[in-house]
């Protein structure tokens, strides 16, 4: 064999092995590069981007899961506010309404003087407004919402939320009259004329201007005809017993005195 051909056959076998292996090497060594490296953090413009996009399709824990990140993950961005105010949003479109309270509530605390105040105490209001039970229920929580909705009212008179507010608290107060006027009918049936009569009289007096007062009026004039009754039978009653008990006493004095009489004999 020509010693010429003999030598490039050697070097092939040689050659090629250790570039093959170089090759195997390197590319296993861009391979670990690549795996160990992290994806890139999201900035909070893309968080608040993320979070917006899962808000609007309904995603509402999802949503609060990418607000509450971009908290705190940015704490001192200015997005970490309004991520604040997103965080409450989803609780309260999620129906979570105590904790969507707890949430604006604090975020007013934390930031007094922040644009989204007036909208964080409308929402508070609303909070309550969604658990307002029927009129035979137990109104507290209609009472806090019209609070919440004064709060606003006081502090933000010609914001644009308290323009909703004021409506909402007319709504509120009848809703409260309406109460009034529920229980005072059921006190009516049951004959304590009294009770009922206070609550008619209050519908009167502190819900004046919710419109129910020419429906109520009949009811305390009703009302008073029937306590008038009653203490009408109850002062014959009284003037019955009084003559009875003094027929009896009489009685005695002059059975006493025939008793006495004919022992004196």
């Amino acid at each position: 064999m020509d010693i010429k051909v003999y030598r490039r056959i050697i070097i092939s076998k040689i050659v090629l092995p250790v570039l093959l292996l170089s090759l195997i090497f390197s590319g296993c060594s861009s391979f670990n590069i690549f795996s160990k490296s992290e994806k890139p953090k999201a900035s909070p413009e893309q968080l608040y981007e993320q979070a917006s996009v899962e808000f609007k399709d309904n995603n509402y824990k999802k949503a609060q899961e990418i607000f509450l990140k971009l908290k705190e993950e940015y704490p001192l961005h200015e997005l970490a506010v309004l991520a604040e105010i997103g965080i409450a949003n989803s609780l309260y479109s999620d129906k979570e309404y105590a904790e969507a309270e707890s949430a604006y509530s604090d975020f007013v605390s934390l930031h007094p003087t922040n644009e989204n105040v007036p909208y964080a105490l409308y929402q508070l209001g609303m909070c309550h407004y969604n658990e307002i039970g029927d009129i035979d229920r137990d109104q507290t929580e209609t009472i806090k919402a019209i609070k919440e909705w004064e709060k606003l009212v006081a502090r933000y008179p010609e914001n644009q939320y308290s323009t909703i507010a004021r409506k909402l608290i007319l709504e509120c107060k009848k809703k409260l009259a309406e109460h009034e006027f529920y229980v005072g009918r059921f006190y009516l049936k049951q004959k304590k004329y009294k009770a009922a009569l206070a609550r008619f009289e209050t519908v009167m007096t502190d819900y004046a201007n919710v419109g129910l007062a020419d429906k109520v009026e009949p009811y305390i004039n009703e009302t008073k005809m029937k306590i008038a009754e009653e203490e009408k039978i109850k002062l014959k009653k009284e003037a019955e017993e009084a003559k009875n008990k003094n027929k009896s006493t009489t009685k005695k004095s002059l059975s006493g005195f025939f008793f006495w009489s004919k022992d004196s004999e």
